[in-house]
């Protein structure tokens, strides 16, 4: 096996647009006035077959048209040592200042009208789709089990700060944007008010807190899954608007405390869970021709709970004997 190499460690640069475009245009101009140098110093070498004089500003004009590859051939390098230097001096130089004008026109021109041309498309198109805030392990999980139920990968956009992240959910198929998804303008780029779910799996409770309270600025009846990790921050989350608030240590805790109970509990919950075991957990409106049914007449799957106005109801109780419109149910259901 292959050894693996190691990561190269990154870091965004802290110097404005201004300063970088000044260091490198400091730069060609050093190598010129280096070229200027040393062509002045070896003006001997060189000959100018208009007057055979060769002063100060014909060398300055002799370098500048070498450097653009101009070459008139009114002054010419005759010595072994003028040819050389601009062999193997002149024409690096000359290679080094073409691209680095293309590239900082790639960079802070062409690159950016770019990026700037495909979100737009990109923005137009965005509607119904699924924001991701966080691309951790958690975050990606879920992803990854969405996918597995049948949702088109590039129905996520996923947000993440961090530039690993950001490759992975590319990888899977995701539009992805790296930046801080606690911002507004942020949030609005990815066309939150349009989305049709937003999960928030920052890492941080205050963090996903944050970012849940921006979303519901923007979103007003946008669902909104947070994950927390505090039990004391699953009120937090709620009062800033998430719809659910999901604790995995308090889940896990829940699995501990089946598995004590019996050995095959805990795993008929993870099976509940995933769309990988043989049976799913789904939740769908009351139909038409359920209305005034028990719970327990449901044909489409195993009916075990209904929510009714704000309020639920296992299919023991007397308030699932008799479906009403607008009952949500949530049941059972066999996995293909």
């Amino acid at each position: 096996m292959p050894a693996r190499l190691p990561g190269t460690l990154k870091r965004k640069s802290s110097l404005p647009v201004w300063l970088s475009i000044g260091w490198r245009v400091a730069g060609v101009l050093g190598l010129v006035a280096l070229a200027i140098g040393v062509h002045w110093i070896e003006r001997d070498g060189l000959r100018d077959n208009y007057d055979g004089q060769v002063s100060f500003l014909d060398i300055l004009y002799f370098t500048m048209i070498s450097i653009t590859t101009t070459g008139y051939g009114d002054i010419v390098p005759v010595s072994n040592q003028a040819r050389m230097f601009d062999a193997l001096v002149v024409t690096p130089i000359r290679v080094f200042a073409v691209l680095f004008f293309i590239g900082t026109a790639y960079n802070f021109i062409l690159k950016r009208t770019w990026d700037r041309w495909r979100m737009a498309i990109i923005q137009r198109n965005l509607t119904d789709h699924i924001v991701v805030a966080g691309f951790g392990q958690t975050g990606s999980e879920a992803v990854n089990e969405l996918i597995a139920r049948g949702i088109e990968p590039n129905r996520f956009v996923v947000i993440d700060p961090d530039e690993t992240a950001i490759a992975e959910a590319q990888a899977c198929g995701c539009t992805v944007i790296q930046a801080d998804a606690t911002r507004d303008a942020v949030l609005e780029d990815v066309r939150i008010s349009q989305a049709e779910a937003l999960i928030v799996s920052a890492g941080r409770d205050d963090t996903a807190i944050l970012i849940t309270l921006t979303a519901r600025h923007l979103a007003p009846g946008l669902p909104i899954s947070t994950i927390v990790k505090a039990e004391d921050n699953e009120f937090p989350a709620r009062a800033a608007g998430a719809t659910t608030v999901i604790n995995p240590v308090s889940f896990a805790g829940l699995l501990l405390a089946s598995a004590c109970n019996g050995t095959h509990l805990s795993d008929y919950l993870m099976d509940l869970a995933s769309v990988r075991g043989k049976v799913a957990l789904s939740e769908r409106p009351a139909r038409a021709d359920e209305v005034g049914k028990p719970l327990a007449a449901t044909t489409k799957g195993l009916g075990v709970l209904i929510y009714r106005d704000g309020a639920s109801y296992s299919f023991g109780e007397a308030e699932a004997q008799a479906l009403r419109e607008g009952d949500v149910i949530v049941e059972i259901l066999p996995t293909a």
